[in-house]
């Protein structure tokens, strides 16, 4: 059970998170297009009288994230585990190995935050987005690293699709620090930060609720302890359905996000254009103003 719970704990981190990039990334790019540049972190858009502190309220919540997987990864690494190849001390250098993932992200998060609102750190975005990539593919060495030694076919054939778009993220973080006009690639990294996170959610779904693990498959469980393990299949045929259902859900997801991006890109679009009509001001009615009028018989009566 707390497996689940902490996938579905990723997963709406990584959705809001990657819907909040997509959102600011469109509205920036629309307002103005011609000064447009990729940002990794984009504060709320609030009023100047209003508190200044909330503007960074994004990555206080990042932060206490980061903080909650890390601590999480950490604990679980001290756990017996009896269900990896190698068993426990694989199972504690590989969780140990995604804690420090975490870590990385809450250090550049931290020093996201402290550019942000102090001078100790004026690094520009092309470096961040660099340093961002860097993380990105180390998770996903990790993720290729833990399915190598993974006793569940199911368990394994998940972390190798999330660490396939820890790699898709990597690669635009790449783009955009060599390019941050590049929009399509902004708008990719956001996607691709709700598809971890819906991957997340799928993944939690196949491995701990019995009603979502394919047929022929089932959870296993450690006689010793009595804790939840993962999910295997016993037979060759189970197996391989299983993984073909895997990746039927995963393009399903897939096409979520690319429902999800145009329909932001549609209601912002709206949302701006509304925005523009009604900053625009009455132009004044000519015949509305009794000084013209009199300007105009007067020009009529030299006319004649």
């Amino acid at each position: 059970m707390a497996g689940l719970i902490y996938e579905i704990f990723s997963s709406s981190a990584l959705v809001s998170l990657g819907l909040y990039h997509t959102i600011c990334t469109t509205r920036n790019h629309l307002k103005s297009s011609q000064s447009y540049s990729a940002k990794p972190y984009h504060p709320l858009p609030l009023h100047h009288h209003q508190h200044h502190r909330l503007k960074h309220l994004q990555l206080y919540l990042l932060i206490l994230c980061l903080l909650i997987a890390f601590a999480h990864q950490t604990i679980t690494s001290s756990d017996s585990d009896p269900l990896l190849k190698g068993r426990t001390p694989v199972h504690r250098f590989a969780t140990l190995q995604s804690a420090l993932v975490s870590f990385l992200f809450l250090f550049l998060s931290v020093s996201l935050l402290i550019s942000e609102c102090t001078s100790l750190l004026p690094f520009p975005s092309d470096l961040f987005f660099a340093l961002g990539a860097s993380v990105f593919y180390l998770q996903y060495s990790v993720s290729f690293a833990a399915a190598s030694v993974q006793t569940s076919d199911l368990q394994a054939k998940c972390d190798i699709v999330s660490g396939r778009i820890s790699a898709l993220s990597s690669l635009l973080c790449v783009v955009l620090a060599c390019n941050s006009k590049f929009f399509v690639a902004d708008v990719a990294l956001g996607g691709s930060l709700c598809l971890q996170g819906l991957w997340e959610l799928q993944t939690g779904l196949s491995l701990y609720v019995e009603a979502f693990i394919p047929e022929g498959c089932h959870k296993l469980l450690d006689v010793v302890k009595g804790v939840e393990g993962s999910t295997k299949c016993d037979l060759e045929e189970s197996k391989l359905r299983a993984m073909a259902i895997l990746d039927l859900l995963f393009l399903v997801h897939v096409m979520f996000v690319f429902i999800i991006i145009m329909a932001t890109y549609a209601v912002v679009a709206k949302t701006v254009a509304v925005r523009r009509m009604g900053s625009y001001e009455a132009l004044p009615n000519a015949s509305s103003d009794p000084n013209n009028h009199i300007q105009m018989k007067a020009l009529a009566g030299t006319q004649a």
